[in-house]
């Protein structure tokens, strides 16, 4: 049993029943638990606080799978992207972003996104498969284990994949990640972005933390978006903005900016009126190179101006800083093909296709 694929509550109860079988102390549960995740380790032969007999049998029936870091990359700025390689195959990326005592670190839910949005990278990789619960985890799991990073202060769903496409995992993983008995991150710590998949956002929304949510909107009315992302066929903007009036927790729009699509005063006004209705933060970011040939990012000059009418009409609207451009780690950039040289794996390596 991979342990590490269980909720915290679900662990407990296989690692007492498992102590029980074998005549083990009740006690022991209370030092085996912590070692998944409140102090990890990356093997029970780590655990030296258990007997070498016990360890030895955990090693054997409960083993803790770990991926492999194919590849480490750090900008100038300070950001750090991880490549991993799971044991089911595909590739996929995280993003770490430290910024004073803050650090943030972006994770993926699937190795690849079936919907396709025209201006990231990882939609043109299409869909390769869902990540499990425990494959989401260790990409947090993993920054314990290295001296220099510890635990990130923030999580965000923002990696490769649409996370409520793959609902059932993101969904324990939010509970691994948020227990006390588990990671212990905040609520309020977790983001989940998404382009909006209405049945399983009122799942999140039904769920009593107080997890955020970041709506992918990068336009203001439901035509112009489905010009940039396919899902508005399927899961239109109206019926999106009623189901996040009912969200019980304050939402962010993501925008990116992208020249003569959707920069636009009107588009601006447009906007502020969905914002307002929310309450929502605007996010604002320029469109990254990578993830849409023949299309141009706007210019710094007039996301500030985009910016400016939203706040004159009362919305909090900010313009984010590009980090990690320098080794393609910014927004809408991840994709698993870089250079072999910098020995970091390509789409052929890693069992993906274009």
């Amino acid at each position: 049993m991979n342990l590490l694929d269980r909720t915290p509550a679900e662990a407990a109860s296989a690692v007492e029943r498992w102590l029980a079988d074998r005549g083990e102390p009740t006690y022991r549960s209370r030092q085996i638990l912590p070692r998944l995740w409140q102090r990890p380790v990356v093997t029970w032969r780590d655990a030296t606080d258990l007997p070498q007999t016990l360890r030895a049998a955990l090693d054997e029936e409960h083993p803790l799978p770990r991926p492999a870091m194919a590849a480490r990359q750090v900008s100038t700025d300070g950001t750090v992207k991880f490549l991993w390689d799971f044991p089911e195959g595909g590739a996929v990326e995280s993003v770490l972003i430290p910024e004073g005592t803050r650090r943030t670190l972006c994770i993926s839910s699937q190795a690849g996104c079936a919907y396709g949005c025209t201006f990231c990278a990882t939609g043109r990789m299409g869909f390769i498969r869902h990540l499990a619960t425990w494959e989401i985890v260790a990409q947090v799991r993993e920054m314990a284990f290295d001296p220099d990073i510890g635990l990130p202060s923030n999580v965000v769903f923002m990696g490769m994949g649409e996370p409520l496409h793959n609902w059932d995992a993101v969904d324990r993983a939010l509970t691994v990640l948020n227990d006390p008995q588990g990671m212990g991150i905040g609520a309020r710590h977790i983001t989940v972005s998404t382009v909006s998949l209405i049945p399983k956002l009122e799942k999140l929304a039904a769920r009593p933390e107080q997890f955020r949510v970041a709506l992918s909107l990068h336009a203001p009315t439901g035509a112009r978006r489905q010009l940039l992302m396919p899902v508005e066929r399927k899961y239109p903007l109206k019926d999106v903005l009623e189901v996040l009036q009912r969200f019980p927790r304050r939402v962010t729009f993501e925008y990116v900016m992208i020249r003569g699509v959707n920069d636009r005063p009107q588009d601006a006004a447009e906007l502020a009126r969905h914002a307002r209705a929310l309450g929502a933060m605007v996010n604002l970011l320029p469109l990254h190179p990578g993830g849409a040939p023949g299309m141009e990012a706007t210019a710094p000059a007039d996301i500030e101006r985009f910016a400016q009418l939203l706040r004159d009409r009362g919305v909090n609207a900010t313009v984010r800083r590009s980090r990690g451009l320098d080794i393609s780690a910014a927004c809408g950039q991840l994709r698993t093909q870089v250079d072999q040289g910098n020995g970091i794996v390509s789409q052929k390596d890693a069992g993906i296709e274009e």
